[in-house]
């Protein structure tokens, strides 16, 4: 179904606003995913603060053209559909721990980090950085780790010398 020109430029407008508010972007290709799996992972990524939308490539690279992103942007093929948040790693996380589900169905095309595309390979490190509670944590660890020795250390002592 035709979409009017006036109908294009509020899409185009939406987007805009979007994109310039976001952290990151994901290029997402959801070829083959069926109504309902898309359905759990748009609440899914809404729960984690991360919009999904579905967009026509043509309007999409208009956007991006006017953003100006540094780099060279990665091929959009097949359906498109697109992840962005206030979290940087966020959408890249979500979209990602999803398409180990459904690895024929949703793939990352790639996005945009930091002001640069991003090609998939890239995108999907950045989506395998573990999330801040999970970072604070594993500091936490290392830093009680040599506390924890040394009073092992000490009881050992202690039982020695009675």
């Amino acid at each position: 179904m035709a979409i009017s020109k006036q109908k294009k430029g509020e899409i185009v407008e939406e987007l805009g606003k979007a994109l310039k508010d976001a952290k990151s972007l994901v290029f997402v290709n959801f070829h083959g995913l069926k109504v309902s799996d898309t359905t759990n992972l748009r609440r899914a990524l809404k729960s984690e603060g991360v919009s999904y939308q579905v967009s026509k490539k043509t309007l999409t690279k208009r956007v991006l053209d006017a953003e100006k992103f540094e780099g060279a942007q990665p091929e959009l093929s097949g359906e498109l559909a697109m992840a962005w948040g206030e979290d940087e790693v966020a959408p890249a996380r979500g979209i990602y721990n999803f398409a180990k589900k459904f690895p024929e169905a949703l793939k990352i095309l790639g996005g945009v980090f930091g002001g640069k595309y991003m090609n998939a390979a890239e995108m999907t490190e950045i989506a395998a950085i573990p999330s801040m509670d999970v970072l604070r944590g594993k500091f936490v660890n290392i830093i009680n780790s040599p506390i924890q020795r040394f009073a092992i250390a000490l009881n050992e002592v202690a039982k020695k010398t009675n």
